[in-house]
């Protein structure tokens, strides 16, 4: 089969690798449908995470199930199944208490024990702890949106969730990538009655008031700070999702937080120090980390069957799998907000 492996800052190849066979009575083996490029794997890609030696990369996919093992009971040969970004068992204590991305038991895509997830084809363990199939095969136009509940959707849904998003609130939304824009949905979809969007760029702009942004915002740093106070009298959001992960945007949703409001986090960090000193003084707390997608998964599927929402919109790009080296390099130089592939 092909599959895509990154091999160092800036190099990432579509290669063949060995077919996947099922090996324990838990597998399940899935063929690729649509797959995806995340935001984190771009910081692989840009050098920012060491890449010490080539591997498969990719952790958001959906397909139908080829094969599993004698064990697997809740997804059958034939079933159209959504992969969180994890792979978790289902049954350790974490996972037991919603936290799958805690698994005991932890697999990541790519390791060796599960393919990478940009590829034709997944071999993954504990199908039944990860895999979640929908009622019956979609339509293709539904494919887009089932995709973005491997990650960016379910990670927005965190972010907003993270901080207490409730109606009527005033959310401010740090960052706009797919999960950003999927954050600006998620709240709109919680009640918040004000949803400012930080963004700068037009097209993700255009899409944050589909989704449910009543105001945008295109400063940075202290200007969007001061805009942020502007517009809400000097008070302050009632909760921010920060969905960047770096030592600015996390200053940022602080700096733009009320009193007593919460920052949701789900930026990987990378360079972040907490301000306690804010955080004491003006009783603003900090919730969130690795979105628990698997958990959000069974309700944002029936939200995405029935229409409610459509967070497929934030595919601004689709590409064949032969193409995927572009599909980084597009996404790295903000010419794509997302890029979807298929095999």
């Amino acid at each position: 089969m092909r599959a895509t492996v990154i091999h160092g800052a800036f190099d990432v190849r579509l290669e063949e690798r060995p077919d996947p066979k099922i090996e324990g009575p838990g597998d399940a083996v899935v063929k690729v449908v649509a797959s995806c490029i995340c935001g984190s794997d771009l910081w692989p890609y840009r050098g920012e995470n060491q890449v010490k030696k080539p591997r498969p990369i990719g952790h958001e996919f959906v397909g139908i199930v080829e094969e599993v093992g004698g064990e697997v009971r809740t997804v059958n040969p034939g079933d159209f199944v959504i992969a969180p970004f994890v792979v978790g068992d289902g049954t350790c204590p974490h996972c037991l208490a919603g936290f799958h991305t805690a698994c005991q038991n932890l697999v990541g895509y790519g390791s060796g024990k599960a393919d990478g997830g940009q590829g034709e084809y997944v071999k993954l363990p504990y199908a039944d702890g990860t895999l979640v199939a929908t009622p019956e095969p979609p339509d293709d136009a539904m494919v887009p949106s089932l995709l973005t509940l491997s990650d960016v959707m379910g990670t927005g849904w965190h972010a907003a969730r993270s901080a207490r998003v409730k109606p009527g609130d005033t959310v401010v939304v740090v960052g706009d990538g797919a999960v950003g824009l999927c954050g600006v949905l998620a709240a709109s979809r919680m009640g918040a009655e004000r949803v400012v969007a930080l963004s700068r760029h037009a097209p993700r702009q255009k899409l944050a008031k589909e989704f449910g942004a009543t105001d945008i915002i295109a400063e940075r740093g202290d200007a969007a700070r001061d805009a942020v106070l502007e517009l809400t009298k000097g008070v302050g959001a009632d909760a921010v999702l920060e969905c960047v992960g770096t030592k600015q945007s996390m200053e940022t949703a602080f700096e733009v937080a009320r009193a007593g409001a919460t920052v949701g986090f789900v930026g990987v960090p990378h360079g972040v120090e907490v301000p306690i000193g804010t955080m004491f003084g003006r009783n603003v707390g900090l919730n969130g980390g690795a979105a628990l997608c698997r958990a959000y998964l069974p309700d944002l599927m029936n939200d995405v069957l029935s229409g409610a929402i459509d967070p497929g919109k934030v595919f601004d790009s689709e590409l064949p799998l032969a193409d995927v080296a572009e599909g980084y390099a597009a996404m790295h130089e903000r010419r794509a907000i997302k890029v979807l592939l298929r095999p």
